[in-house]
């Protein structure tokens, strides 16, 4: 009975997943870019912390708390930024729920700026 049941098994599991390889993916319809001036100004959450140990941990906490960031290297120098958002008014309405999870964990010490997007060249 137990190699009965071993072998309903191993055949249940080779059937899953079949049918899924490289070739069976769904082409993915083309992104139509329009220019940036098109699309107006762009803003962004950067999230600071008092060292720059914090950026992984921030990074870190952020990602445990489902906000979307990315850690962006800049003259030597690693900022993590969340966004970006279509209206200024976006971003400072992520600002308060960032700033009220952080109050929620009792994490001290950190800004949360709005930044206007610079337009890309």
């Amino acid at each position: 009975m137990r190699k009965m049941v071993l072998v309903i098994a191993v055949l249940a599991l080779a059937g899953c997943g079949e049918g899924k390889g490289v070739d069976a993916q769904k082409p993915k319809p083309a992104l139509v870019s329009a220019p940036a001036a098109a699309i107006g100004p762009q803003w962004d959450l950067e999230v600071r912390g008092e060292t720059t140990q914090a950026v992984s941990d921030l990074s870190g906490w952020l990602i445990e708390h489902s906000f979307v960031s990315n850690v962006v290297v800049e003259n030597g120098k690693a900022r993590i930024l969340v966004g970006p958002f279509n209206s200024k008014a976006e971003a400072e309405a992520k600002q308060a729920e960032v700033a009220a999870a952080l109050t929620r964990a009792k994490k001290q010490n950190v800004e949360l700026l709005v930044l206007e997007r610079p337009a890309a060249q």
